[in-house]
């Protein structure tokens, strides 16, 4: 039940109608229940306020909030396109999914059905003396809200929808996916090693991106059955139907339709990816921005090279481990999970670069710099990588750059140009 709140959250959470519906329960509520002081006795220290009083402040918000909304809206609607205009369609569901803005407008739409509620019920005499002061106290409150409010979106929405601005969001959420997979690279189960004996295959029923795997249900299945799992997957691979999704070797005969039916259920696919299931994502998304910045419509190759510092930064973080992450305990000992290669990441955040940025002499260079930095990291993986790529920048930059000068000097600060790889 737990993780099916859960999942269900996730899915809820990040609609642009979500959390204005839990402002306005909460403002119906909160309207409501000032009555409940009157019956307390309360009402003998408190001074009586008027209805009139009362009633000026939530003119004044109701008479606001709805029109403050209305321009919300229309300002989030503008930075969406904005980003998916300038940076990359993929974005979209970062902006969306912007906290203040969500926020902001939650709170103008609670605090214009607070004050369409609570002056309803004072003009029907629903509140007494300790209820009005309440009501007072309340709306004096949302009015601080919403002005503090107000004030932290008009300084959000400058910049919402910027492509500086949306470059640092999606480099934040990538590194947030990057970070979790770090932390528990196999989903906290075994990694793949060796054969498969008696491997079953369960095939997908439906075509799309994974986005989701549900590892309790499946580790629950294996025990349940006596049966191992391997996945064949993980959050962001395209599969199509009759792809094997994962492989089973049980100790006995099972319904292998009834395995595969849940096992399918457990692989959440669907038509897009998500930043916070798939490390790769945000990588790939950030390159598309640097492709963009890079085409002769465009033409800039500044936004190409903050773009190339960004994929550093998060390879840095690759790096990183967890300590003692060897003496941790798989949670899922019945599932094997296949895991994310330095290659796989190299090839997402620099192959599109240097393809569509080898006539740029600004774009290679940089690129060539960025290889030497990882190539410091103590990890022979990374070191292959960086190596292996400052080759292919070079080979492609050779081929586009039609001034011999700049090849020469491309060359020099190439990786493999280095005392250390020559």
């Amino acid at each position: 039940m737990k993780q099916t709140l859960l999942k269900y959250y996730d899915q809820f959470s990040n609609k642009l109608w979500f959390r204005p519906l839990l402002f306005c329960v909460l403002s119906v509520g909160g309207a409501l229940i000032a009555h409940l002081v009157d019956g307390t006795g309360l009402k003998e220290f408190v001074p009586d306020i008027k209805e009139d009083s009362i009633e000026g402040l939530l003119d004044t918000i109701s008479g606001s909030m709805l029109v403050i909304a209305i321009f919300a809206v229309g300002s989030m609607l503008s930075a969406f396109t904005s980003a998916s205009n300038i940076a990359t369609p993929r974005s979209f569901k970062i902006i969306i999914a912007d906290d203040v803005s969500q926020n902001a407008l939650s709170a103008f739409i609670g605090a214009f059905i607070f004050s369409i509620v609570a002056t309803i019920a004072l003009n029907n005499g629903y509140y007494g003396k300790a209820g009005r002061f309440i009501l007072f106290l309340s709306t004096i409150l949302l009015f601080t809200v919403v002005i503090l409010t107000f004030l932290r979106w008009v300084d959000r929405i400058s910049r919402l929808g910027r492509l500086e601005h949306t470059i640092k969001q999606i480099e934040t959420e990538a590194a947030a996916s990057l970070a979790s997979y770090i932390k528990h690279p196999f989903l906290q189960a075994l990694p793949i090693k060796g054969g498969f004996a008696n491997g079953i295959p369960v095939l997908a029923t439906t075509v799309g991106y994974v986005q989701r795997i549900d590892m309790k249900t499946l580790q629950l299945l294996a025990l349940d059955n006596k049966l191992n799992v391997r996945l064949n997957c993980l959050p962001g691979k395209f599969v199509h139907e009759n792809f094997p999704l994962a492989y089973i070797s049980p100790e006995n005969e099972l319904n292998i339709s009834k395995i595969s039916e849940i096992v399918n259920k457990a692989i959440q696919i669907d038509a897009t990816r998500l930043f916070e299931e798939d490390p790769r994502f945000g990588l790939i998304a950030l390159t598309e921005i640097a492709s963009r910045a890079l085409s002769p419509g465009i033409n800039d190759p500044g936004t190409a090279i903050q773009i190339i510092g960004s994929q550093e930064r998060l390879l840095f973080l690759w790096n990183r481990k967890t300590e003692n992450d060897k003496n941790i305990k798989p949670l899922y000992d019945r599932i094997e999970v296949p895991n994310i290669t330095i290659d796989d990441l190299f090839d997402d955040a620099f192959r599109p670069i240097c393809r569509d940025g080898a006539s740029t002499i600004e774009v290679m260079l940089r690129l060539q710099k960025a290889f030497t930095s990882l190539a410091t990291i103590d990890n022979n993986e990374i070191k292959e990588a960086s190596l292996h790529y400052s080759k292919e920048a070079f080979g492609r930059a050779k081929i586009a750059l039609t001034y011999d000068l700049d090849v020469d000097i491309l060359k020099k600060h190439c990786l493999f140009s280095s005392s250390a790889y020559s």
